[in-house]
């Protein structure tokens, strides 16, 4: 059984505020022993990124990894077992430098926090970047792991979402530029040759964030190409890689904020104006095994023959060579959205609860979003969790916005190609 989004954050807060308050002075009494006998000296060598529940995440913080690799640190990442994958997008942390834990149960997550406590001392990790806005859990596992420089996000001044005093190197947390330079912050923190209150009072240029692109393997290219031409032809489409173009429409999002998802009807209509539009080019409708029957009613509503449920149909590691063979794709913000900014491919993401200010896809993408006066309704400040029943900023984005950024993206990219 599946421990749920609003059950993690129940024990997140009334469980992990007391421990946080209790676990606190202990930790500070750790740090004031060791700091009796020998200092933290020198720059960070092992450096642990946590950052457990975000799939997109894995990919935003690509750009303060490599930082610090380039500074000469090992880095090694904690994240929950589901969300593995992620990481093996870009190959920037070495397999065995990846630690999981399985929150598909309560004792499956306490045994493998325990087990990443000793394995975190065994490593010798020397510094922990909490990447988490504000979560107790991933505080808890940053002031126990053994780690004498640990950086994170502080409340300072703030309300709410208190979580101890695990922290050596505090951050202020700004929700006014990109997340990517916000966790850059992080690493400037950890690099910091002088203890500043609060850390990282710099400017991080756009330079900073950019992705490096996946490496495709041909075969892999192929193989997805050719599943692609066998769908085709079991559904008697007439499909030639070389003369249509490939569009993606991604319609679900993950229950972490299921307010991000505009509605299932849209998307049928969506697909029904660009098969209109461009009625020679595929379709695919895609998304996880678990989705099938959610894209498969998107697909039947739309009643187009050229548009194909794509759900389960390619692993996780086949997504490149997926988005690569693409020409464009729609999307909700979601994963997806930030998964295909390792490869060429334009995206067309749409924005309602949250903001593309702060998170979105540093792709090729246009962000659409209806800027109402609520929106966005989810930040740090409330765990990312909105009380909106009634996701108005997304039903007001319309099927004609929507392909009109399709259509320019598409225009865009035979372009590119014709160079």
């Amino acid at each position: 059984m599946t421990i749920s989004v609003n059950t993690m954050r129940a024990i997140d807060h009334w469980v992990g505020v007391p421990l946080c308050a209790v676990v606190s002075p202990f930790v500070a009494l750790i740090d004031g022993i060791k700091n009796i006998f020998s200092r933290a000296t020198g720059a960070p060598k092992k450096i642990l990124f946590i950052e457990l529940s975000e799939m997109g995440s894995a990919i935003l913080v690509d750009p303060a990894m490599r930082n610090a690799q380039a500074r000469g640190a090992e880095i090694f990442f904690l994240i929950f077992k589901s969300n593995r994958a992620s990481l093996t997008l870009l190959n920037t942390v070495k397999p065995e430098n990846i630690f999981t834990i399985d929150s598909s149960s309560l004792g499956s997550l306490i045994k493998d926090t325990l087990l990443f406590l000793l394995l975190a001392r065994k490593n010798r990790i020397d510094t922990v970047i909490d990447l988490e806005l504000f979560s107790r859990f991933t505080a808890l596992l940053t002031g126990m792991c053994g780690a004498r420089r640990r950086v994170g996000y502080h409340i300072f001044h703030g309300e709410g979402l208190w979580r101890g005093f695990m922290l050596t190197r505090k951050v202020h947390y700004n929700p006014h530029i990109h997340i990517t330079k916000n966790f850059i912050s992080l690493i400037h923190a950890a690099f910091a040759q002088e203890i500043e209150v609060p850390f990282s009072k710099i400017e991080i240029p756009d330079s900073e964030v950019r992705l490096e692109q996946a490496i495709i393997n041909p075969s892999a290219l192929e193989k997805v190409r050719a599943r692609i031409e066998k769908l085709a032809k079991e559904a008697k489409i007439h499909y030639e890689p070389s003369k249509n173009r490939l569009i993606l429409i991604n319609p679900n999002a993950s229950d972490l904020l299921p307010q991000r998802r505009w509605a299932q009807q849209r998307f049928s209509e969506l697909i029904q104006a660009i098969h209109q539009k461009y009625p020679d080019d595929l379709i695919l409708i895609t998304g996880s095994p678990a989705e099938f029957v959610y894209v498969e009613k998107v697909r039947a509503v739309a009643n187009v023959k050229n548009a194909l449920n794509f759900a389960g149909q390619v692993s996780f590691a086949e997504l490149p060579p997926l988005y690569t063979l693409s020409d464009v794709m729609v999307t909700n913000d979601s994963g997806p959205g930030h998964f295909s900014a390792v490869t060429p491919l334009r995206t067309v993401v749409l924005f309602g609860p949250e903001t593309p200010a702060l998170y979105g896809s540093v792709g090729n993408s246009i962000a659409i979003t209806a800027n109402l006066a609520c929106s966005p309704c989810v930040s740090a400040a409330n765990h990312r969790k909105t009380p909106c029943r009634d996701n108005v900023c997304m039903q007001a984005i319309t099927v004609p916005q929507v392909l009109d950024k399709v259509i320019k993206q598409l225009h865009d990219a035979d372009l590119a190609k014709a160079r």
